[in-house]
């Protein structure tokens, strides 16, 4: 049993590097990876090295008075920091109308303090906040725990300076926890419990409390039954195209019901959408997406699979949304975008890396090989584009072979967490 109570997460080393920036720190993210626990860790740290601070959440009915007007906000502040430096955290922020507004008018102030600001994934919080509050603010994107997390975790951060050598020698362990990663998720809640009965419990308070509170209470959703059918829906066709007329047709609604809540279902962090590659931009907007989750256990509930995904397709569907997560966060704010490529004759690579001078093809694959052998699909995209570099990424094999002047790299998944470079 492991008896590390707190997951240690990447996110609080840069966030306390921003603490010394005048701008906003506003962390936004899914419900329940932990954006107050982080919030609360980092203030303990502060408070510890004599800084003064003050916490707030709109969670708190007793809170909820001092958000009545920007003045009385101030006035709670100052009582408890004086006219000094400090650091003010404020939880929950989405339960703020016109929170960025508001927020805008106190960060003008030009008062003494720093602002380190989270909420859930509510539309206002991902669109109107970071709008309102442009030029004011550092966004840092809080995602469910990741694989490197995990691992640290479960081995009671006894290898975390040299992880990458545990990923090469303890393969065989490493492949465990990639199994209950695939099953379970990332919801920090759920990795704590040890019984199976409890880690179901757990995601399904999760499940319902997004449904209730996110899209029924706050977007004011009334067709909940179908949203959560269409939820169920993309969680049985992860890395399939996305057809809104097909969809709507299952689901009995309309094809601007679907798209309302597919935009709702990106903004509140449960899918993130992948488009087509093509040289021409136009057609990439135009043409049917793709869907993959951001926890890996929120979409194996949905299909009644959560902690059973043991046959070989489902593992297959699930490790290629695994490997997209990992390309996500590699690229955040790099300016690099993630696309997957499809033509008429049934050619398809998962991923396309554009990294605007140049595109790296991706495939993710969950299975060992004993050779290396490059299916068609691969072969069709190199020899259309001739990229410089293409990798398989997959379960066992370190390897490299050369189809014309491409050098195709087959990779484990571990090579891919850290230090990895296209």
């Amino acid at each position: 049993m492991n008896n590390q109570a707190i997951i240690k997460r990447d996110i609080l080393l840069k966030l306390r590097s921003h603490i010394s920036k005048k701008e906003i720190s506003l962390i936004i993210g899914p419900r329940q990876v932990g954006k107050t626990t982080l919030m609360n860790m980092l203030k303990k740290e502060l408070e510890q090295e004599g800084k003064k601070t003050v916490f707030l959440s709109l969670d708190f009915e007793n809170d909820k008075n001092f958000f009545s007007s920007q003045n009385n906000l101030i006035s709670k502040i100052q009582l408890e920091l004086g006219n000094n430096a400090g650091v003010v955290f404020i939880d929950e922020i989405q339960r703020k109308k016109n929170a960025g507004v508001f927020l805008k008018g106190i960060y003008d102030l030009n008062l003494p303090y720093k602002f380190i600001i989270s909420g859930s994934g509510s539309v206002e919080l991902k669109q109107e906040i970071p709008e309102s509050l442009a030029g004011r603010k550092a966004v840092f994107e809080m995602n469910p725990v990741s694989f490197n997390e995990f691992v640290n975790f479960k081995t009671n951060y006894a290898y975390q300076d040299r992880i990458e050598d545990y990923y090469f020698l303890e393969t065989e362990k490493v492949k465990i926890f990639l199994s209950e990663y695939l099953n379970f998720g990332g919801y920090p809640r759920v990795i704590l419990e040890q019984e199976l009965l409890e880690k179901l419990r757990i995601i399904d308070e999760i499940y319902h409390s997004y449904l209730e509170k996110d899209i029924s209470y706050f977007l004011r959703v009334e067709k909940i039954d179908v949203f959560a059918c269409l939820v169920k829906l993309l969680s049985s066709q992860i890395g399939s195209l996305a057809n809104y007329s097909e969809m709507a047709n299952t689901l009995g609604a309309s094809v601007q019901t679907i798209r309302n809540y597919l935009w709702y279902l990106e903004k509140t962090f449960i899918i993130k959408k992948v488009t087509p590659y093509f040289k021409n931009t136009r057609k990439e907007i135009t043409k049917s997406p793709l869907f993959y989750f951001y926890d890996l256990g929120l979409r194996n509930y949905s299909l009644n699979q959560f902690g059973n995904i043991g046959e070989m397709n489902a593992a297959g569907f699930v490790f290629e949304n695994f490997i997209f997560n990992i390309l996500r966060e590699k690229i955040y704010l790099s300016g690099a975008s993630i696309h997957f490529w499809r033509t008429k004759e049934k050619a398809e690579v998962d991923f396309i890396i554009n990294l605007g001078r140049k595109i790296i093809p991706l495939e993710a694959k969950y299975k060992n090989y004993k050779n290396p052998v490059i299916e068609r699909s691969l072969r069709s995209f190199i020899s259309k584009y001739n990229p410089e570099k293409a990798f398989i990424i997959n379960k066992n094999l370190k390897a490299e072979l050369n189809i014309g002047k491409t050098k195709v790299i087959f990779i484990p998944f571990w090579e891919v967490l850290k230090g990895f470079s296209f």
